[in-house]
């Protein structure tokens, strides 16, 4: 390193240490409809994870602890502090690497969370494919009813992105790539005639009336297997959305944007939004369901930004 890189170094470490959380708290106690829902996005059936001595999922613990969109308010500056030093050393880009897990004893419904977060390392600067940059570990200890539970390390690399190398004469255009099919089975088939017909169609429980999406072959809420089915309206909001850098995908063109789109009827569902650039995406922006031809054989719904009436 050189003289210049000693010295921010040296910055950098005096951050190890430093707490980042203290005395945190879970918004949440361990309960029962986080740990189904955790297992049905999942696809982990294990029977611990269910009935009156239900446990949650080992790799449930960072979840416990996280601030959801509103975020924590208990928070130290270290961590915000070593990212403006980060950031005014030209590292401003940040990319999650890894995580590392230590479970001690299982967190059961009613468990109340605690937890206490350091920042544990920040390494020498290392050069990835990415760029160069520093690797920041945070370790945070879980504890429930004051018991340690369990330990989470999270790893971020803070990086200068590296200088795109100049691109090679285009090859010869090859055949445009297909979107993936969707699955269709016995489930949901009825939604993807819906789409053919250019209707958004949302289960409706046949004994309680909830409304469901995506589809099911039963209530989440009551269990009834018997259910028909309402139109949308086909307006809704952006409650959340991610925008797609990498990796590529064939008959993908990132960047893109990937919504989270709350229906006027109450239900959400991921799709496209378009109508507007990947980075002028808001949370809370009105959007219009309209039905798009991505080929030949296959139409999808996706939602137009500014699609207010």
């Amino acid at each position: 390193m050189s003289g210049t890189d000693d010295v921010l170094y040296e910055r950098l470490q005096a951050f190890v240490g430093r707490p980042a959380a203290t005395a945190g708290t879970g918004k949440d106690p361990v309960n029962l409809p986080m740990i189904r829902h955790w297992c049905e996005a999942m696809g982990d059936e294990h029977p611990a994870y269910r009935g009156p001595d239900a446990v949650a999922p080992p790799t449930m613990l960072q979840a416990w602890t996280m601030g959801g969109l509103s975020g924590h308010t208990d928070r130290s500056s270290a961590y915000e502090e070593l990212f403006v030093l980060l950031d005014g050393a030209g590292y401003t880009s940040v990319v999650a690497t890894d995580c590392e897990q230590e479970y001690l004893r299982p967190l059961r419904p009613g468990d109340e969370i605690g937890f206490d977060t350091v920042i544990e390392s920040v390494s020498p600067r290392k050069t990835t494919k990415l760029g160069t940059g520093h690797f920041v570990t945070t370790r945070t200890d879980v504890r429930a009813g004051g018991e340690l539970a369990g330990t989470h390390r999270f790893r971020i690399l803070k990086y200068a992105p590296a200088a795109r190398r100049p691109r090679k004469p285009e090859p010869e255009p090859k055949p445009v790539p297909r979107r993936p099919r969707p699955v269709v089975n016995r489930d949901n088939a009825g939604f993807w005639e819906g789409v053919a017909a250019h209707r958004l169609l949302i289960q409706r429980c046949g004994a309680c009336a909830t409304l469901r999406f995506p589809w099911l072959p039963g209530c989440a809420d009551c269990g009834s297997r018997e259910w028909d089915t309402v139109e949308a309206s086909g307006a809704g909001t952006v409650f959340s959305y991610v925008v797609m850098h990498h990796p590529s995908f064939p008959a993908f063109d990132p960047p893109y944007a990937v919504g989270l789109i709350e229906l006027a009827e109450g239900v959400r569902m991921i799709s496209n939004v378009v109508g507007v650039p990947y980075d002028k995406v808001r949370i809370g922006m009105p959007v219009r369901l309209e039905f798009q031809r991505v080929d030949e054989e296959l139409e999808l719904p996706v939602f137009r930004a500014g699609g207010e009436d």
